[in-house]
């Protein structure tokens, strides 16, 4: 069913205020809803998955991995799809897809069968995710398109703070397939919405030599093939040895085609910028720690302290608390006094948090062990994170803010991933150690100093390359973020309305850093547009 015609909007927008805006914000936060929740909320569930389906260690890890691969892999392209066929068409069929593939984990008779229903679920993800902002974008007024995001943003993290309680309440009652089954009334509520009441809006540009399907699937083989050969490792076979050589071949003929391409998913001219790539280590530190912590501390909790999984998801809850609490006033400090010193205490406070969990064992007090340490991990990510995602778009063009923040969120969900295959494997987790309170602990004591590390490795990074950026520069839109598993993604600021069905075709006038220049519609983000927009 089409969206009714409206030819006010033509001309300016959608108000936030309106019945219209009301429904397209109630629209993208279900659907980005959906799959922050699973993001959250299956690390709670993994013991119990384990018991259930008779896992060892090695499936649990691909229950959580199987969908960041190919979320991490494809959440480019995803975009881009939605930017030529249509972002509201391309939103449903990730709502859609996510749905049937929730189904298909919340029935899967095995291990096997959860991980492949897992995978199909991160394309349903990369399709939904980048679509659900890029509507809001696409659709609202210049003057309310800040606050929609803001509000999209805001409703996105408490989903976020109460996934962990709602799986753990879930797992704990009907059972873990639940977890995955909620997703289906959610899309079976979000899609008409969309078809209703969501205008339709596309990128008039033309594309050079269309969609880069090759560059997104040797991205998201090499980390397949990287993050099994990783898990395997313990078993030292030639299959795994040459797994890992494929792997390698595989990332180096991702970079390969990216350099060739005249339209590439992540052009690699992008990382000239020692900001930007500076910036993008700092995330690959900070996430892959962040990753690995939070795959093992929903383990330790249950299989160690003897936390219910309610009890588990309820005691994690103060980091994404502290992060919706305070990081809009955390990017305002970072505003006035640069990215370096957040960017640098943020994560030796993430350091200091994960050593503090080694005090979590058998005889755990949550008050006097656990919350101490989530307190001062949750303090740290404030710190970090909104800092993070503005230098991100400070250090590049204007107009590539959008992609800058795409690549630097499938980064830090690479870095995760990596981190979830690489962790049990680097402290001595063997495939049956989550079965064993005594054997996961001495595990969990090894793997804590190592995210430490990593953590500390990113604060010297921080410390010795980044720079303040321009006065000038884009800021983010999205104040309010409490997503553990990834920074939050940003669009091209001021995009163009869209009128009778698609955005125009006009050229935009993008001001960036004091210089001004002639940019197409597709991507462009006029900073004196929206200049104080987030």
């Amino acid at each position: 069913m089409a969206a009714p015609p409206q030819e006010n909007q033509q001309d300016t927008g959608v108000r936030i205020g309106t019945p219209a805006g009301r429904w397209i914000l109630l629209t993208t936060v279900l659907g980005s809803s959906m799959a922050l929740l699973d993001s959250t909320v299956v690390n709670v569930a993994l013991p119990r998955i384990g018991r259930e389906l008779d896992a060892d260690l090695a499936a649990l890890q691909w229950t959580v991995n199987a969908y960041t691969v190919t979320l991490a892999g494809l959440i480019l392209l995803g975009g881009a799809l939605g930017d030529r066929f249509g972002r509201r068409k391309i939103f449903v069929i990730g709502v859609i897809w996510f749905a049937v593939a929730s189904l298909l984990c919340g029935i899967a008779p095995n291990a096997p069968a959860l991980v492949a229903a897992r995978a199909l679920q991160g394309i349903g993800g990369a399709l939904l995710t980048p679509g659900s902002l890029s509507l809001i974008q696409a659709s609202f007024h210049p003057d309310d398109r800040g606050k929609a995001v803001g509000l999209w943003s805001g409703f996105g993290g408490v989903g976020a703070a109460v996934g962990p309680f709602v799986g753990g309440w879930l797992v704990d009652g009907p059972g873990w397939r639940w977890v995955f089954l909620l997703n289906v009334p959610l899309a079976l509520l979000c899609a008409p919405i969309a078809l209703r009441h969501v205008p339709e809006s596309k990128d008039g540009r033309k594309h050079a030599r269309g969609f880069d399907v090759l560059g997104a699937a040797l991205g998201a083989l090499a980390l397949a093939l990287v993050t099994y050969a990783l898990i395997e490792a313990g078993s030292g076979t030639l299959i795994v040895a040459g797994t890992a050589v494929a792997g390698v071949v595989a990332g180096i003929a991702f970079v390969y085609v990216e350099r060739k391409r005249a339209d590439p998913m992540m052009p690699l001219d992008i990382f000239a910028s020692r900001q930007f790539t500076a910036v993008n280590l700092v995330t690959l530190c900070v996430y892959a720690a962040f990753g690995g912590f939070f795959f093992l501390a929903a383990l330790q909790l249950q299989v160690v302290s003897g936390y219910s999984a309610l009890g588990a998801g309820t005691a994690l809850l103060p980091t994404t608390a502290l992060m919706l609490l305070l990081s809009a006033r955390s990017g305002d400090l970072a505003r006035r006094i640069g990215p370096r010193i957040p960017l640098t205490v943020g994560p030796l406070l993430c350091a200091a948090g994960m050593l503090l969990m080694l005090r979590v064992g058998t005889d755990a007090s949550y008050v006097l062990d656990v919350l101490p340490a989530l307190l001062v991990l949750g303090l740290g990510m404030v710190t970090l994170v909104a800092p993070l995602t503005a230098t991100v778009l400070a250090s590049v063009d204007n107009s590539r803010a959008g992609l800058a923040s795409g690549i630097n969120n499938a980064a830090a969900r690479a870095a995760g991933l990596i981190a979830v295959a690489a962790l049990p494997l680097a402290a001595g987790m063997g495939s049956e150690a989550y079965r064993s309170a005594n054997a996961f602990d001495d595990a969990f004591t090894r793997a804590m100093p190592l995210c430490a590390a990593v953590l500390v490795v990113g604060a010297i990074v921080a410390f010795t390359t980044v720079r303040r950026p321009p006065s000038d520069c884009r800021r983010p839109e999205c104040k309010t973020h409490g997503n553990v598993t990834a920074p939050p993604l940003e669009g091209a600021q001021g995009a163009p309305l869209q009128g009778r069905g698609e955005l125009r075709d006009q050229p935009q006038r993008t001001r960036t850093r004091g210089t001004t220049s002639q940019e197409g519609s597709g991507g462009a983000a006029p900073s004196d547009a929206h200049p104080d927009a987030g």
